[in-house]
């Protein structure tokens, strides 16, 4: 067994897990940070999904550290590009999913920037390429954790007093045998208006395969015909209003037939801007080159089964037809989509490689957007965020509240086949208490593995909450082992929970939504 220098292993290296190294290390810890894939930052590098975030991002809703972070990453285009006069915010894609679309390499570098004075400090230390395969735990602490490197085999066994599990699919949970929920819960047991009448642990969203293009008018970039287009080609779902490779799709709230285009005419939803990371127009650039969109769409949602507590071999099957579902979809816009001047295909549409850095040319990792979901000392529910079941402008306030958030319930198709449920919740706040396992006292959920159900996942699950929830963790961990105490006292005593958040507040987390919210 390795005994590090080390306090705090964080378990995930996604935007949870980054966040908080950040607040760990500024506490004066020393941290142990690892990644599964070769990339830190998670749904928004590795699995290619750009910001999606409230209107209030700009001014508020969000910890001082995240808006550093989104400050940066223009910056980075400001100091690299010859950027255009024009708008006083910079969108670099011009994407209409956030005022700050971009290329996922500029994250990872703004990231690694911020991580860096930790690390020329060996403050913080991070493996990449690096996974948890077995946990040591006794009675409600966990002692040690085993990590093997994916691609050498190399294994090591560790020690330390505090872990956070940042992974994308909670993945620390089983290992330790802890008590975790996957799917959707029964309403006799949350309660929640929109609750399954019979718990169904299947009942979990779709996970996406992202992948990058470039549009080049006039050339023809058509990729090889996909070994499972022929069946993607003629899957016509049942909660679909036409073949999944088409360009329409139930519509996320009214469940209507919603259509889409790939570019902007005069009907219809425009897929290539929704996430848009490269708008040339923005840009002085030397060479010739297209616009760029991350395809993350209705029609390369895969939901035909699980990845997570399945076989190896399940696992392998459906990441492999997810896989082929996002190739198959951009062959048949190259080749079959129909056209408004009566033309099939856009042969122009070029799959960048180079934007993830793999041979196939999709995201390193899949996008997860549910996740296993710790048994929490508290459980967000629908109740606690839905304007049916609360006065005023936000949502259920908490007394050991560590951040706020906004999203609607966004749920989306599931592996039962089950459609869209999108439907309204309130501005809301981040109880500690879904932060905290109630079987286990050394370790925090630090991703979209928290407490919270399979409905409100929903809305807890996007970037700047997911930041917000890693950041909490870190300081969190920090908090205790410079007061001698542990996670639960500090949210179980008065004194102890108000220094606490005496801390984050000086931080700069928000706990509560301020007053210009509710004066507009």
């Amino acid at each position: 067994m390795e005994e590090l220098n080390k306090e705090l292993v964080i378990v995930g290296g996604g935007l949870g897990g980054c966040a908080a190294a950040l607040s760990a290390c500024e506490s004066g810890l020393n941290v142990l940070l690892t990644e599964e894939t070769d990339w830190v930052g998670g749904q928004i590098t590795s699995q290619g999904v750009p910001p999606d975030e409230h209107k209030w991002i700009e001014d508020f809703g969000s910890t001082k550290r995240y808006r550093d972070y989104r400050n940066k990453v223009r910056e980075t285009y400001s100091r690299s590009m010859t950027v255009k006069s024009g708008k006083a915010i910079l969108n670099p894609g011009n994407g209409l999913v956030s005022n700050i679309c971009h290329d996922p390499r500029v994250t990872l570098h703004v990231l690694n920037e911020m991580l860096m004075p930790y690390v020329l400090t060996d403050q913080l230390t991070i493996e990449l390429n690096t996974k948890v395969t077995s946990v040591n735990k006794s009675g409600k602490t966990v002692h040690d954790m085993t990590f093997e490197h994916v691609q050498t085999g190399t294994k090591k066994q560790i020690t330390v007093p505090y872990f956070i599990d940042a992974t994308e699919a909670g993945d620390v949970l089983p290992l330790a045998e802890m008590e975790y929920v996957i799917g959707a819960e029964a309403k006799n047991d949350t309660g929640e208006p929109h609750a399954l009448d019979v718990a169904d642990p299947d009942d979990i969203q779709a996970f996406t395969y992202v992948l990058g293009m470039e549009y080049r008018e006039g050339e023809d970039h058509t990729i090889p015909k996909p070994e499972m287009y022929e069946f993607w080609r003629e899957f016509h779902p049942a909660i679909w209003p036409d073949r999944l490779l088409s360009f329409f799709a139930p519509h996320p709230i009214t469940k209507e037939k919603r259509e889409y285009t790939l570019f902007r005419e005069e009907t219809g939803f425009p897929l290539w801007e929704y996430r848009r990371i490269f708008d040339k127009s923005q840009y002085d650039i030397p060479s010739r080159a297209g616009d760029v969109s991350l395809m993350n769409w209705p029609q390369n949602d895969y939901f035909l089964g699980n990845i997570y507590d399945v076989s190896e071999l399940e696992k392998a099957k459906h990441l492999y037809q997810a896989k082929q579902l996002s190739l198959s979809l951009l062959y048949w816009l190259q080749t079959e989509a129909p056209r408004s001047n009566g033309v099939k295909g856009y042969p122009g549409l070029k799959l960048r490689k180079d934007i993830f850095a793999t041979e196939d040319g999709l995201a390193k990792a899949s996008y997860i957007r549910e996740s296993r979901r710790i048994k929490a000392e508290y459980t967000v529910t629908e109740q606690d965020v839905s304007p049916d079941c609360n006065a005023g402008r936000a949502g259920k306030k908490y007394e050991d509240s560590v951040g706020i958030g906004s999203y609607s319930i966004d749920l989306h198709p599931s592996m039962t086949g089950k459609t869209y449920l999108d439907i309204k919740a309130l501005p809301f706040h981040i109880p500690l208490g879904a932060l905290i396992p109630k079987d286990v006292d050394n370790m925090l959920a630090g991703c979209k593995n928290i407490g919270t159900t399979h409905i409100t996942n929903g809305c807890y699950r996007l970037h700047p909450v997911e930041w917000n929830i890693g950041e909490a963790c870190g300081a969190l961990v920090g908090f205790c082992l410079n007061n001698h105490t542990d996670p639960k006292s500090v949210r179980e005593n008065d004194k102890l929970l108000a220094a606490f958040q005496y801390e984050l507040r000086e931080s700069g987390l928000e706990l509560e939504w301020p007053d210009e919210f509710y004066e507009e």
